[in-house]
């Protein structure tokens, strides 16, 4: 079986141009770009110059929909109204032609009547979507919860996901292993994984390869491999994205406000720690 690993450089909290991301993506030798549709790099420009960039630079897309106002979602808007912005934005993400799409949606402050009403409704629309389309397993979303995970995919078998552990760290206080039940209920459903390692009082230690940190590391590493090792039977290429970044995630030095490390650099030192740590034995049972 042919089965591949790519994998992508997010954006979150790049500042420079669209253009400069290819060049700095190739650099860095990864298979691609993983961008909030809204990102100002990518507002300026047409579809077809989005287009004609990624191609000129060999890059793939990965575009991240977060409906609600926001990432955190603002508990004004109704189950309703992410549905109207889900519509709208799938077919903005459909012109720039991506690989897939990743998704952030609904509130954790919903009924369980109204999550489960509102993950139908968004199922259908994914359905109609020619682009694969995934649900992240954020803080704040209708996924946020992972204890109620098993219960979601039995009601809800159309579910795919992009894992994010380290949400599940912060909102459980401890870290995600393969043997509990909604690590185990997520495998064979994971198209996409965000390779950021969280801890138990947060969604973000500040350098994975501290030794402070090795066991967390190791955590999520065993999760990502599990993983990937329960998506033999996938005819398109699994996904990861390193996704360190600002905005409260990387800690910062007090008084001066400088983060404690430099996300750009610590992503592309996580996929080279990928390429290293995770691939090898997962090659070896794809039988390419």
């Amino acid at each position: 079986m042919n089965l591949k690993l790519l994998l992508f450089k997010t954006l979150w909290g790049w500042q420079d141009s669209l253009a400069k991301a290819c060049e700095r993506s190739q650099f860095d030798d990864f298979d691609g770009l993983e961008i909030n549709l809204d990102h100002p790099a990518l507002v300026v420009l047409p579809p077809s110059e989005i287009r004609r960039l990624l191609q000129r630079g060999q890059q793939r897309l990965i575009i991240e929909i977060a409906t609600g106002g926001g990432y955190t979602p603002s508990l004004d808007w109704s189950p309703d109204d992410h549905l109207a912005q889900l519509s709208e934005d799938l077919l903005r993400a459909v012109r720039l032609n991506p690989l897939k799409i990743t998704l952030i949606t609904g509130s954790d402050s919903w009924s369980e009547p109204h999550q489960d009403s509102f993950l139908e409704a968004a199922l259908d629309q994914i359905e109609a979507c020619p682009i694969p389309v995934t649900l992240e397993t954020h803080r704040s979303r209708s996924l946020f919860d992972p204890w109620r995970l098993s219960a979601r995919v039995a009601k809800h078998p159309r579910l795919r996901l992009t894992a994010d552990l380290s949400h599940w760290c912060a909102v459980t206080e401890r870290l995600m292993t393969p043997e509990l039940a909604p690590v185990q209920a997520m495998a064979g459903r994971v198209d996409h994984i965000h390779a950021r390692v969280g801890h138990a009082q947060g969604p973000s230690v500040s350098h994975p390869f501290a030794p402070e940190w090795a066991e967390a590391l190791e955590a999520h590493r065993l999760c990502w491999q599990f993983f990937l090792d329960r998506s033999l039977h996938l005819d398109q290429p699994i996904t990861i994205t390193p996704e360190f970044g600002p905005d409260g995630y990387m800690p910062l030095h007090p008084f001066s406000a400088n983060p404690l490390s430099d996300v750009q650099i610590l992503n592309a030192e996580m996929a080279s720690w990928l390429r290293s740590n995770l691939l090898p034995a997962a090659v070896d049972s794809w039988l390419l």
